[in-house]
């Protein structure tokens, strides 16, 4: 028996593939700055926000110099208030947390989940939300799945993790835990949802 469903974010439960393609976009978008150059002043952080051994507010001056330009950081918050909402999926979710407890297990930054917990309201519908920047750890290691199941004091056979990469899935599946590699690109909820209650 399936006692929770675990989403992952970026890519599940939003329309774009990861967090960095919705920052980076809509910075370029707003600057004009080409969104390679965007991408490549925050690809040497990347690492150290996903682990939590940086924040935003830490790498911001780096960015702003390898852009050579001194943007506002109300602009990346207002790029983390742009993630497109998969509403789809949000509401497959309402409906599974009728029978079962539904959580994320996330690699993202933290003070990007922090504006997006209050912005979308996501602590009202899902628990428990498990970031590694708040643990440390990311979904390369079995931590992570280990602390989301025991926040639920749940076995792993007892659990479902859904998400849309494939290497993303080896360490959850070698746990115990059920999982669904969800194609983003289709973006085909139903069937999702069908191959939801072949487990349950």
């Amino acid at each position: 028996m399936i006692k929770a469903i675990f989403f992952d974010y970026d890519g599940v439960l939003t329309r774009d593939k990861t967090g960095s393609l919705t920052t980076n976009r809509f910075l370029s978008e707003c600057t004009g700055i080409p969104y390679e150059a965007v991408r490549e002043a925050f690809r040497p952080h990347n690492a150290a926000l996903n682990e939590g051994t940086k924040n935003y507010s830490e790498i911001w001056p780096d960015v702003c110099a390898s852009l050579r330009r001194a943007l506002p950081r109300e602009l990346l918050l207002a790029a983390f208030e742009s993630t497109p909402v998969n509403e789809e999926m949000f509401a497959l979710a309402r409906e599974l947390k009728e029978r079962c407890s539904v959580g994320i297990i996330t690699d993202n930054k933290k003070d990007r989940i922090e504006l997006l917990r209050q912005h979308q309201r996501l602590d009202d519908l899902f628990a428990p939300i498990v970031v590694s920047a708040e643990i440390h750890c990311t979904k390369t290691t079995a931590a992570i799945f280990e602390y989301a199941l025991g926040c639920l004091e749940i076995r792993p056979e007892d659990s479902l993790f859904i998400d849309n990469s494939e290497r993303n899935l080896l360490v959850p599946a070698a746990l115990g835990m059920k999982t669904i590699c969800f194609d983003d690109e289709k973006n085909d909820v139903p069937d999702l949802a069908s191959r939801i209650r072949s487990h349950t």
